[in-house]
């Protein structure tokens, strides 16, 4: 057996200087809401929120497409935050007792799309400030901040403590002002004796400035007090001597009145006077949902209004024995009073009203609500008060996420309908008023292309949402829970709360509404969705879930009431000895169901045994599905509502293959004793063993080239997985393409199928009207002109079974084959069918090419042995040049375990260059990653948001943005290139504190990280051969579709290679 290796004659410029133009890795923007929130502030100047989170990141948002990230060295929670209002800073206070300064500051000049952008600002941190202890005392506690308020005059930052001690510092400077402090002490020779008792005041709970007099401050203590100190004669002008725990306070707009809300779920409103210097009781107090033990009031805001009666808005204050689990914001107005229900805990709010001090009242023209998992806007301008939908940061995790599918270059015919749709969706929901925040300015260049993001859920929903730009807005929402009867279904219900007058009764108060889309319980697991497919042309959208289930839907404009088709294709097709243990199929509607508008369902595919669907393929214009499960594949035409082919791939030690996902019969002996098997025969394996057969003499063969030649490249030996393994028959991919199975001069429609167990099998299919040779001259004969028919032509076994990621057919060019409809259509060049297809298989080990109809080995690159790491994600894309604009290269993108992305070029793989996308130990992000055709992609960096990044140096899609500020917008030089964009999750730690409203090139992507390791250039006439060293590779392949000739052909082979097996084998 000959030994090959690659021959290494240094890079060529020529080639790199291309390469730099085609690739270059950033990570963009994040989609989604942050996760774990943990404060939040408005600017009411520039309409800009921001969101601090646990990890230490800020997020600064405005109008849709306007978003500024930022990140704290040390990934420390951020506890507050405060904007100086209409400066475009702000200050953010951590759990770490720390003070930072964020400043919005102008970058360099860029181009974007040809056109030089001016005026891109992002988010950099320029100061930082810590309390000091007080003097005498060890214990840092009495310094420890516990709220901050900034004076209207934006020049001094007042600190109050849990040691009941206010500070103040100077801005923006951050400097201590040492006699401005003021402490407990003072306060406390100011009490009258009944009331000190010698009891300490507590930590200060609220700081509130004065809204008329500046200088005053309404400083409340946790024990009850409350004090009106005047910072220019330092002394307290009032004291309000409360007898409850304080919790917030909220001035009255006038300054007349204030309000303070209590632990006991209990708010008080006290009037300020001269007259008293002492008050001991409000004007008035009320406990809203009492009498009996309430939670408490966390904070509460009093807005006036043109009409008399102010809103009143308070967190909190539940009865506790029969609501205390309940995350609440109650809003009242007069008569009016609601009580907003959330499914996750609030976090902050504020309202967006009048600021300006002419103004004679606040006229809240909306609520605005953290929640811990997700953002509620709501309309209070419009009766009944509704909530309003966003246009980002909805929660992606309403219902958890369990796969993803990207569509891009969307015809504007489907996009109508689906915003339609979406709109007849919301229309019933939300009130249509304006975005209250809409800061700053989005100077990006508009999407050439729209771009569809598409997510399955556990409830079984499918998300439809538009990422053409930075903000990831929702369009619709298709569910697929109506096409079966479940566990909660609403028809089901014994009886109807509605016509009980005592349920009437109880439900009237508290007023609860249900607010918010984040729901995390599913009422049925099998219902989650596992693989989605949608043809962008036809509208046809296959959806397949957890309980074998497969949905082909169609859009419509119109509601619909009609009975979905079932078919079950029973994949074990009458297998004997095996008995599926997991849980049972769902049971469809036998009755006419209602549909809105939107994609509808056409005919459901119940895979039997009701397995989660692990593949699905959909080929709209042969109108066929495929659909792959642990047992094996089946085939579906769905216009002819025929099931054309079951395949079982079970192999009769798939014991586990029969137990599903959901089962708790699996046993933990079993688990164990499969665990020592491994063990034990990976140890057998490596000792060196006298064995006679042939294909170990081939090894030692190639031991002893390998021990002769000294540059050989080092490669890790590859194991092969046993046979025995559980779950070998998993369907891990389905391919249709049109391509040469039979023979080299006929090609027609085929089947691809790879497995866990490395196995490979394509099937020729025999489509009405469709497909060259054979095909057409069958088409006359009777019933088989009417049915799709699927002959097996090929089956392939990769030598050391690794699962089988990923199959795609290459044209005569080498190019992927155009989608279905593309090439019929002109909407894409037609494939090349003059010269020899070839087949691109990546399994988890390796990437390899084989020529067809022969099924013989071209080219191959052993990722497994060269690198150490396995291939989790394959994707073809074409990338474009930055610098020529009708230059582009069709590229093998490759996600491994370590979550390091590799590129191929095709057919030749090639390695182009390395990037680190995902950290190794986020294996659900590495799990979830989605790659788009143009070079972007999505990973989920938390179960609420999408990491979005581009391998392209020519398509990026990030924030550009522009802010007008009171201040100048201080340039800050552009070092040594540009910054690294931050990432909020920490993966990604940025050591200079620094974030950007933008993403520019790092220095890294202009350079390939393959350096270090120089390959040849694919300029060069020195091409990458078969590299076989160390390992035997053969594929076993059985061709089920030889004339005559060729048997006669493989008979002589046969003969000639004593030894081996009767299949083709390939070196």
């Amino acid at each position: 057996m000959m030994k090959f290796r690659f021959r290494r004659q240094g890079t060529d410029p020529q080639r790199e200087k291309i390469k730099q133009e085609l690739f270059a890795f950033n990570k963009t923007v994040e989609h989604g809401f942050p996760h774990q929130p943990s404060a939040l502030a408005f600017d009411p100047k520039l309409e800009l929120m921001a969101i601090g989170t646990k990890s230490g990141a800020i997020k600064v948002y405005g109008s849709p497409g306007v978003e500024f990230t930022g990140l704290h060295r040390d990934t420390t929670a951020v506890t507050q935050i405060h904007f100086l209002p209409g400066q475009g800073r702000l200050l953010s206070l951590l759990d770490d007792n720390t003070i930072h300064l964020w400043e919005l500051v102008a970058g360099p000049p860029r181009e974007v799309g040809g056109v030089k952008r001016e005026g891109v600002v992002y988010l950099e941190e320029v100061d930082s400030y810590s309390l000091p202890g007080r003097p005498g005392i060890e214990s840092c506690s009495a310094t420890r901040v516990t709220v901050l308020l900034l004076l209207r005059s934006s020049d001094l930052l007042c600190i109050g403590t849990e040691g009941g001690g206010v500070y103040f510092l100077e801005l923006p400077r951050l400097s201590l002002k040492d006699n401005q402090t003021l402490l407990q002490d003072q306060v406390m020779q100011s009490l009258p004796d009944d009331y000190r008792c010698g009891k300490s005041l507590g930590p200060v709970e609220s700081l509130q400035e004065h809204p008329q007099q500046s200088g005053k401050l309404l400083i409340g203590y946790s024990r009850g007090l409350v004090v009106l100190w005047d910072l220019t004669t330092r002394r307290a002008e009032q004291l309000f001597l409360g007898k409850q725990q304080l919790e917030s306070l909220v001035w009255e707009r006038s300054g007349n009145l204030f309000v303070s809300s209590h632990n006991d779920g209990g708010y008080s409103v006290w009037a300020v006077s001269k007259s008293n210097t002492y008050n001991h009781q409000p004007v008035s107090s009320s406990i809203p949902y009492g009498p009996f033990p309430c939670k408490a009031i966390n904070k509460v805001l009093w807005r006036t209004t043109q009409t008399g009666s102010p809103v009143l808005l308070y967190s909190g204050g539940m009865p506790r024995a029969s609501y205390g689990d309940r995350h609440c914001l109650t809003i009242q107005q007069d008569k009016d009073h609601v009580t907003l229900d959330f499914t996750s805990r609030v976090i902050d709010f504020f309202t967006v009203h009048s600021v300006e001090q002419e103004k004679e009242f606040d006229e809240p023209s909306a609520v605005v609500v953290l929640l811990e998992e997700e953002l509620v806007v709501i309309d209070l301008q419009t009766p009944g008060w509704p909530s309003l939908p966003t246009p980002y940061l909805a929660p992606l995790h309403s219902s958890a996420i369990t796969c993803s599918f990207h569509v891009s270059s969307v015809p504007p015919k489907l996009w109508e309908r689906l915003v339609n749709a979406g709109k007849a969706q919301r229309g019933r929901q939300h009130a249509h008023g304006s975005w209250p925040i809409c800061g700053g300015k989005n100077i990006a260049p508009p999407p050439k292309h729209q771009e569809l993001l598409l997510t399955g859920h556990e409830d079984g929903t499918v998300r439809f949402w538009d990422a053409s730009g930075v903000a990831l807005t929702p369009l619709y929402k298709l569910g697929t829970a109506n096409v079966f009867h479940t566990d909660c279904d609403p028809s089901d219900d014994p009886q109807d709360s509605s016509d009980d007058p005592d349920m009437q009764q109880e439900e009237e108060w508290p007023p609860f509404r249900k607010v918010g889309c984040f729901d995390p319980y599913s009422d049925d697991p099998r219902l989650g969705i596992q693989k989605i497919s949608l043809c962008k042309y036809s509208n046809k959208l296959v959806v397949s879930g957890t309980a074998g289930q497969v949905i082909v839907l169609g859009l419509s404009d119109e509601r619909s009431d009609h009975v979905v088709d079932v078919s079950v294709v029973d994949l074990l097709q009458d297998r004997e000895g095996f008995t599926w243990k997991g849980h049972d199929r769902l049971e469809p509607r036998l009755k006419p169901a209602s549909f809105p508008p939107g994609f509808q369902p056409l005919v459901l595919v119940q895979c039997m045994p009701p397995a989660s669907v692990t593949a699905v393929a959909l080929h709209a214009e042969w109108n066929l599905i495929s659909f792959g499960t642990s047992h094996g594949f089946g085939l579906f035409d769905y216009h002819r509502r025929n099931a054309v082919l079951a395949r079982c791939t079970l192999h009769p030690n798939d014991s586990l293959a029969m137990e599903g996902p959901l089962s708790r019969v699996k046993s933990l002996k079993k688990s164990l004793r499969q665990s020592f098997r491994r063990i034990r025969k990976s140890r057998v394996s490596g000792k060196k063993r006298p064995i006679t057969t042939p294909t170990s003499k081939v090894q030692e063969a190639n031991a002893a080239l390998a021990e002769q030649e000294d540059v050989a490249p080092i490669q890790r030996r590859i194991e092969p997985r046993s046979a025995d393994d559980s779950l070998s028959g998993v369907v891990r991919c389905l391919c249709f393409a049109d391509t040469f199975l039979r023979d080299g001069t006929h090609h027609g429609p085929t089947l691809w199928a790879g497995t866990n167990s490395g196995s490979v099998y394509a099937y020729a299919l025999e489509v009405p009207g469709v497909g060259s040779g054979r095909v057409c001259e069958r088409g006359g004969a009777g019933e088989s002109s009417v049915c799709v028919e699927a002959v097996l032509g090929k089956e392939i076994q990769l030598m050391h079974r690794a699962p089988v990621v990923s199959i795609s057919v290459l044209d005569g060019r080498g190019k992927p084959l155009p989608d279905p409809y593309e090439a019929s259509q002109d909407l894409a060049s037609a494939p090349d069918v003059t010269n020899a297809h070839s087949v691109l298989i990546a399994s988890e080990e390796q990437l390899k090419v084989f020529s067809l109809p022969k099924v013989s080995a071209k080219t191959k690159f052993k990722l497994t042995a060269h690198e150490g790491c396995r291939v989790r994600k394959v994707a073809l894309v074409m990338f474009g040049s930055a610098a020529q604009e009708d230059y582009c290269e069709h590229t093998l993108v490759c996600l491994t375990n370590l979550g390091d992305m590799h590129l191929f070029n095709i057919p030749a793989l090639r390695p182009q260059v390395r990037y680190d996308c995902v950290r190794k130990e986020d294996i659900s992000g590495i799990a979830s990653c989605v790659f788009t055709k143009n070079g972007q992609g999505f990973y989920l960096i938390s179960p609420s948001e999408y990491e979005r990044f581009s391998l392209s140096a020519k398509i990026l899609t990030e924030p550009l943005c522009s802010v007008q500020l009171d201040r100048p917008l201080e340039h800050t030089p552009a070092s040594d290139g540009a910054t690294a964009p931050p990432q909020a999750n920490g993966t990604h730690k940025n050591p200079m504190g620094q974030a950007e409203g933008q993403t520019e090139e790092s220095p890294s992507s202009l350079s390939s990280p393959i350096l270090d390791t120089p390959l040849d250039s694919p300029l060069s006439c020195a091409d990458i051969t078969l590299d076989s060293t160390g390992e035997i590779t053969v594929e076993d392949v059985r061709d089920f579709l030889t004339t005559v000739d060729e048997a006669e052909n493989n008979l002589k082979n046969i003969k000639e290679e004593e030894g081996r097996s009767t299949g083709i084998l390939i070196n």
